[in-house]
C-alpha cells in the first residue's frame, strides 16, 4: 500500500505534465496547421483539428511580399546588434559587480532590478521624444539602443551569478603568472562563462526578435520595419489573411527555434549552473 502511493503520485504528475505540455503546444500546432492549409479549409466551420489537404501557397505568398527580405535583414541587424552589445556591456558590468567592492554596489544591483520592472508601454512616449531629439527615430540604431536599455538589466543580473560562481583563485593564479586582471578574465574567466553567455544571448535575441510595440512606433519606413511589424501587413481593411499571417509567423519564429535547438544543451547547463551558483 505504501509503495503504491509514490507510483500513483508519479503517474498523476506525469499526466498533469503531459496535459500542461499539450495545452502549451496547441497554439503552435494550430499556427502550423493554418499555415499549411488551403484557404477553403481555414474558413471551414466547424474547423477540423486534423490536417487535410496541405499546401505551400501561403509560404510562397509570404516570401514574395515586397517587404519580406528587407524585414528579415532589419530583424537580423537589430537582433545581432542587441545581443552583441548586451553581452559586451553586460559581461563587463557583471564582472565589476561580482568582483569589486565599491560605494553604491547594493544600490546599483537594486536599481538594475527596478529598471527591469518598469512597464514598456509607459515609456514609449519618453523614448520616442528622446530619440527624436538626437535624430534616431526611423533608425535601426535607435531601435537597437532602445532594446539594449531594456535587455541590459536582466543580462547584468544573470551574468553576475555566473561570474560569482567562478573561483577567484583561478584568476589570481593567472595574474601571478603575469596576466593583467583583464587578461586573466579573458583567458580564464570568459571561457568558463560560455554557458551563461549562451543563455543570456538567447534571452536577448528573443526579446529583440519578437518585440513589436517599440519597433512599430520608432520605425516608419517600410524598408526598415522588422518581421514583427511586417506581420501586420496581412491584416487589411478587407480582412485578415490568416493563411499568410500564420505562414509569416512560422517563418518569423523559425530562426529563433533553430538557434535554440543548436544551443539547448548549453542553455540548460547555463541556467542550472546560474541557479546553483547564484
Amino acid at each position: 500500500m505504501t509503495a503504491a502511493r509514490p507510483v500513483r503520485g508519479r503517474r498523476t504528475a506525469h499526466a498533469l505534465g503531459l496535459l500542461f505540455s499539450a495545452v502549451m503546444a496547441f497554439p503552435v500546432y494550430w499556427m502550423l496547421l493554418t499555415a499549411f492549409r488551403p484557404a477553403t479549409e481555414i474558413h471551414r466551420s466547424p474547423p477540423a483539428l486534423w490536417p487535410g489537404h496541405l499546401t505551400l501557397e501561403h509560404f510562397r505568398r509570404a516570401v514574395e511580399t515586397p517587404a519580406f527580405w528587407s524585414s528579415v535583414r532589419a530583424s537580423a541587424l537589430v537582433g545581432a546588434g542587441t545581443v552583441v552589445l548586451a553581452l559586451l556591456i553586460g559581461t563587463l558590468a557583471a564582472y565589476a559587480v561580482a568582483r569589486f567592492s565599491f560605494t553604491g554596489r547594493r544600490v546599483f544591483v537594486v536599481t538594475v532590478l527596478c529598471v527591469q520592472m518598469l512597464p514598456l508601454v509607459g515609456l514609449i512616449i519618453p523614448v520616442y521624444l528622446l530619440l527624436s531629439d538626437v535624430g534616431l527615430t526611423d533608425s535601426l540604431t535607435g531601435v537597437i539602443l532602445t532594446y539594449l536599455v531594456f535587455t541590459l538589466p536582466f543580462t547584468v543580473w544573470l551574468l553576475r551569478s555566473f561570474v560569482a560562481g567562478i573561483p577567484v583563485e583561478l584568476e589570481e593564479a593567472a595574474m601571478v603568472d603575469g596576466c593583467t586582471r583583464l587578461g586573466a578574465f579573458r583567458r580564464v574567466g570568459l571561457p568558463l562563462l560560455a554557458p551563461g553567455l549562451v543563455a543570456t544571448s538567447l534571452y536577448a535575441l528573443v526579446q529583440a526578435w519578437n518585440e513589436y510595440v517599440l519597433a512599430y512606433v520608432l520605425l516608419s519606413s517600410n524598408d526598415k520595419q522588422t518581421l514583427s511589424v511586417w506581420l501586420v501587413s496581412f491584416q487589411t481593411g478587407f480582412g485578415t489573411d490568416y493563411g499568410g499571417l500564420m505562414a509569416g509567423a512560422t517563418l518569423t519564429a523559425l530562426p529563433v527555434v533553430v538557434f535554440f535547438v543548436l544551443v539547448q544543451r548549453k542553455v540548460a547547463a547555463g541556467l542550472a549552473a546560474g541557479a546553483v551558483k547564484g
